[in-house]
């Protein structure tokens, strides 16, 4: 499959890791000559429930059995979209009880800075610094990495930026800013923690001038910090959450969430102010209801923050530095990148998938299902410390 592969797929890297995938099962992906891979990785954090969580496809089949798609988002009343989005009401905080379902991380996240500049009336973004919110037009308009965003340019405009923990550059938000948006915990620069109340003196700031919070809880929402929406780790409520990845079991979804007044500002002038035609799609919302309900019904969010501790006790060695994150959002830092590209290679070589961050070249990327056994927990760190030692 290799070839074709290569020849008919549009690849996103030069040197893609090509391996042949069979079948996958909990904790373990499995190639198509029968060998196991212990998955640190979950797909980058979409596979809460590790893979083929029986709940989540037992919920995809009769979802199947009764209808696929009917008709553009928010036009019928859809039961599986419907109770997804009062689940989530449930646990979010007052106000944010209406939730616009669409199909990515990143659709999410360009549905927010719409819902944001539509209610403000405002067209001023500020983001942070070394943020990663994907890939569109407008979510990569808000990274700062230039060599990223050259090649596209123009992208929207009136966008600018902040340092993320640095509460000095929170007098940049005025009454121009429509929005701020951050990442709860920054993903892509190395999963980088808000420290000193920073986000609730950014909460605090944005409600002295009018302008909306925008958090991005693609990666740490769903339980992966221990908490349902990392947020609940610092003091903050936002007006509108961004959530994705781990939301789905599996399955592609994006989600923003905001209160009743503010998401009706999209429904008219103009009307169809945001519109998506497989958004909330009941297959797709089917696994997702069953990954929430399993999430925040059982044990797992606290176990989340004993594994992290089980991670940290075994994965200690010279040649790590630091670990960084929070419940299963974490990364491990080598002196440097080539030590950490062998390490990641290596692993796959011996049967354990890790991977990288997209800023931080020293990260490993460590973001197993939620799901996995501390015996797998002990194995995966065994196999990255004897990698380190034959290094």
């Amino acid at each position: 499959m290799k070839e074709a592969f290569l020849k008919y797929q549009a690849q996103t890297t030069p040197h893609p890791l090509a391996m042949e995938i069979s079948h996958a099962k909990g904790s373990y992906i499995y190639d198509t000559k029968g060998k196991a891979y212990l998955d640190f990785v979950a797909g980058v954090s979409a596979c809460s429930l590790g893979h083929s969580h029986p709940k989540v496809v037992s919920a995809v089949k009769a979802q199947l059995d009764s209808y696929l798609h009917v008709m553009v988002y928010g036009e019928y009343i859809q039961k599986p979209a419907l109770e997804l989005t009062k689940l989530l009401a449930k646990h979010l905080p007052e106000p944010l009880e209406s939730t616009y379902l669409v199909n990515s991380g990143t659709e999410a996240i360009e549905g927010s800075l719409k819902l944001a500049r539509r209610f403000t009336g405002r067209s001023e973004i500020i983001a942070a610094k070394n943020a990663y919110h994907g890939n569109t037009m407008g979510s990569l308009s808000l990274m700062d990495y230039e060599e990223r965003k050259q090649p596209f340019l123009p992208l929207i405009p009136d966008v600018t930026h902040i340092e993320f923990n640095a509460a000095s550059d929170l007098e940049k938000i005025t009454s121009k800013t429509a929005a701020v948006i951050l990442e709860t915990i920054q993903g892509g620069a190395g999963f980088i923690e808000p420290t000193n109340n920073y986000l609730s003196k950014v909460q605090q700031r944005c409600n002295a001038v009018g302008a909306v919070l925008i958090l991005d809880e693609i990666q740490p929402g769903i339980g992966r910090t221990g908490k349902l929406f990392g947020f609940e780790h610092y003091n903050c409520q936002p007006d509108i959450v961004v959530t994705g990845k781990g939301l789905g079991g599996g399955l592609p979804i994006g989600a923003f969430s905001a209160s009743k007044q503010m998401m009706d500002s999209l429904s008219d002038n103009p009307k169809l102010g945001h519109i998506t035609t497989f958004g909330g799609n009941p297959v797709v919302a089917a696994a997702a209801l069953a990954t929430l309900e399993e999430v925040t019904t059982s044990n797992l969010m606290l176990e989340t923050l004993e594994k992290e501790q089980l991670i940290r006790q075994h994965l200690q060695h010279q040649h790590i530095k630091e670990i960084r994150g929070r419940g299963l959002m974490l990364a491990a830092f080598t002196e440097n990148a080539e030590l950490t590209n062998q390490v990641i290679l290596k692993a796959q070589d011996q049967g354990l998938i890790l991977f990288w961050l997209l800023f931080e070249p020293k990260a490993i990327r460590i973001t197993p299902p939620l799901t996995i056994s501390n015996e797998e927990i002990i194995e995966g760190c065994r196999i990255i410390t004897s990698i380190l030692d034959e290094l």
